[in-house]
């Protein structure tokens, strides 16, 4: 790998990164908090770090990024931003101890939407913007907007797109890689700007409506209320906030589809019909299951079940109830939408629709196969056969997705979190999701979480953002071999 036009890129987005801090910077200017002084601050060190190492090897640039290059520069530009975007965090007066932040800088920009923060409604404007923003940014990913911006500078950017979205089909909806960038933050972009002026129409601020439109779209799921989304006690934002993050669970190659003119978008992506059968038949299972015990009418829960399925399955993490009181089996069923995930090429987390789908179906083909052994069948997607590498690559995933997982709550186990804390916040962090529980569920945080703790769910944050295989190669001693 050549590292020094490695860490050039690396300067050059970091440089972007700290030039972004100016819109929380011009909201704490607009409402005279005391986050000024420590986001100037925060976006003078990311600048100065990101332009001495653009500055030092600019020399090495070239035009051509191969893939170990690709996967090198994404995971070292997530962690970058990671420990820069914790700075605003840190240097606020009476802010939080540099763990805390980093642990919330990085549960921001991985749309995780884990918080330590016991009083959100006391954090300056700014901060609260930031901390928006950054989940903002993270949704769509920091290097698909920088792709669309490296070829100005003479960097290619397809092997950055394909460690950055490393879904089974990486849609690429235009022949040069930056089109595809541009059109994917075109279509986030207005869908931000639609749900936030709705948010305003049913009640809300317009800083309230910005910040959870910001949240919403990259299924982050942090809010400015302390109560999360059930502070606002409406129902019109409770199905404002439902109908967008179901968006954002869907492929966002189909909202472009549909844009152009093509309604039948959804219905024809058999990804699609599978997630939005599982959201559907979930909800229903769930509604039964507490309406009587939990909910007097059915009407309520029909609406909390709903927003609380598609709040885990896409990852988003907002809360409009406490699902901890509700029954066990409905409890269990929210456990294991923690694993399923939205689609492949949205913003969502967790294993994804696709990847299971092609599970169940190479399965049913074993089991096809005991029973006429001689037969010759092939799994497809669409009416398209799938190769045979791409399946045994989503094997992979898969067995490794849940041996991390297993490990990750053994070690927090051996850290003294107990067991329903350790199985929730390990399932909550690696599947970018945020509520988990036990001491982590709906109504709680992460604040007393070890310290060790909180840095091995960072990281499972970070394995979760990336599908796993981005930085756990970084482990892998041949990858580190010229």
């Amino acid at each position: 790998m050549r590292w020094r036009f490695t860490l050039y890129v690396v300067g050059l987005l970091t440089l972007c990164f700290g030039l972004t801090m100016l819109l929380p910077l011009l909201t704490g200017f607009y409402y005279h908090d005391d986050s000024v002084i420590p986001l100037l601050s925060a976006m003078a060190i990311t600048s100065a770090f990101g332009g001495v190492l653009f500055i030092l090897f600019r020399k090495y640039k070239t035009d051509q990024i191969n893939q170990r290059e690709g996967i090198g520069i994404v995971a070292l530009s997530w962690i970058s931003v990671g420990f820069f975007g914790a700075l605003p965090f840190y240097l606020t007066a009476g802010g939080l101890v540099f763990t805390d932040a980093v642990f919330e800088s990085v549960s921001g920009f991985t749309t995780t939407g884990a918080s330590v923060l016991t009083n959100i409604e006391a954090l300056p404007k700014g901060l609260l913007m930031w901390r928006s923003f950054i989940q903002w940014l993270g949704g769509m990913g920091i290097i698909v907007l920088s792709i669309a911006i490296l070829p100005l500078v003479g960097v290619g950017g397809m092997q950055l797109y394909r460690a950055e979205v490393p879904s089974p089909v990486p849609d690429k909806l235009k022949p040069r890689i930056r089109d595809t960038a541009v059109i994917l933050w075109k279509v986030y972009a207005l869908f931000t700007i639609v749900e936030a002026i709705l948010l305003m129409i049913a009640g809300m601020s317009f800083f309230d409506a910005l910040c959870h439109a910001f949240t919403t779209l990259p299924t982050g799921g942090f809010s400015t209320r302390n109560a999360s989304v059930a502070h606002f006690q409406s129902v019109s934002i409770d199905i404002i906030l439902l109908v967008f993050m179901f968006l954002a669970g869907i492929n966002f190659s189909l909202h472009y589809q549909l844009l152009r003119g093509r309604p039948l978008a959804f219905w024809r992506d058999a990804e699609c019909r599978f997630y939005s059968g599982i959201v559907l038949v979930l909800t229903l299972v769930i509604s039964a299951d507490t309406f009587g015990d939990v909910y007097e009418s059915a009407a309520d829960a029909l609406r909390y079940s709903a927003f609380q399925v598609v709040s885990i399955v896409t990852t988003t993490g907002f809360a409009t109830a406490d699902y901890e009181q509700w029954p066990a089996m409905s409890q269990l069923i929210l456990f294991f939408c923690m694993f399923i995930g939205a689609s492949a090429g949205s913003t969502g987390g967790g294993m994804k629709c696709l990847r299971i789908m092609l599970c169940i179906k190479y399965s049913y083909k074993e089991l096809f196969r005991l029973v006429h052994p001689h037969a010759v069948s092939h799994i497809k997607i669409g009416g398209k056969p799938i190769p045979s590498d791409v399946i045994h690559s989503i094997l992979g995933f898969l067995a490794l997705y849940i041996g991390l997982f297993v490990v990750a709550t053994l070690l927090l186990g051996a850290l003294g979190v107990d067991f329903a804390t350790a199985l929730g916040a390990a399932a909550s962090a690696i599947g970018n999701i945020g509520p988990g529980f036990g001491d982590v569920g709906p109504v709680e945080n992460y604040a007393q979480i070890p310290v060790l703790g909180k840095w091995l769910l960072a990281w499972c944050m970070l394995l979760g953002r990336l599908e796993v295989y981005t930085v756990i190669i970084l482990l892998v001693p041949a990858f580190w071999r010229p």
